[in-house]
């Protein structure tokens, strides 16, 4: 019980959490915006090649996730143009970073995001669309104001989901982003590392965690949809 009121066993327990829940908001406000914006583009769009583009978008909710790690460490390595134009910016590779974390959490949570908004955006009544157009709002607005609003019912669900995924991702973010305490250290990866260690009251306190902050986000989800 004493540990519990240890500055540096605290301070060991509560940084993958911070890190963990810092990498999920950022990720969800990318993922958010693009599945939002992609969503809606994609909802009642029909085009040759759509159905390829849509299962490549939802690929990684069913890739492995070390598929998905190795697929992120070709594309941003040194090896790769993206990966040299990104050391060449910031004097310094993307992989083993806090932002390599970031990356990882959203292609894992991408294809939540993007299911449900574009289910929501399929439910919207197009009349109510083409009222909005024929009252003189150009299509940016007509999604802005009219689309999204009446869709904000899915696009909540989807973004506590997202949020729920990129919180729990471990496999790619494992291989892309390492397991540096402090740096890139999720509450997944110190699990892994804490288990492996034989540290099981740790591995414990970090599990109860995030069973709990899972538990919630599901359990608005469920309120949102009654």
């Amino acid at each position: 019980m004493d540990l519990l009121f240890d500055n540096d066993f605290m301070q060991e327990f509560m940084s993958p959490i911070w890190l963990s829940l810092k990498i999920a908001t950022v990720a969800s406000v990318i993922v958010i915006i693009a599945g939002t914006l992609i969503g809606g583009l994609l909802a009642r769009k029909s085009f040759k090649g759509k159905a390829i583009l849509e299962t490549i978008l939802m690929l990684p909710m069913v890739l492995p996730p070390t598929v998905v790690g190795f697929f992120l460490i070709v594309f941003f390595g040194k090896n790769s143009i993206v990966g040299q134009a990104i050391e060449w910016l910031f004097k310094q590779p993307i992989i083993f970073t806090w932002w390599a974390a970031v990356i990882a959490a959203v292609v894992v949570a991408f294809p939540l995001m993007y299911q449900s908004a574009k289910s929501g955006f399929q439910d919207v009544n197009l009349d109510v669309e083409n009222a909005a157009r024929v009252d003189g709002a150009n299509e940016w607005k007509t999604f802005l104001f009219i689309s999204v609003p009446l869709a904000s019912k899915a696009l909540v669900s989807g973004s506590i989901l997202s949020f729920a995924r990129a919180l729990g991702e471990f496999g790619a973010t494992l291989m892309f982003a390492g397991n540096i305490p402090g740096v890139t250290q999720t509450i997944p990866t110190a699990i892994y590392i804490a288990l492996d260690s034989g540290n099981m009251l740790m591995a414990w306190l970090w599990v109860i965690s995030i069973v709990i902050i899972s538990f919630i986000m599901l359990l608005t989800v469920r309120t949102k949809q009654a």
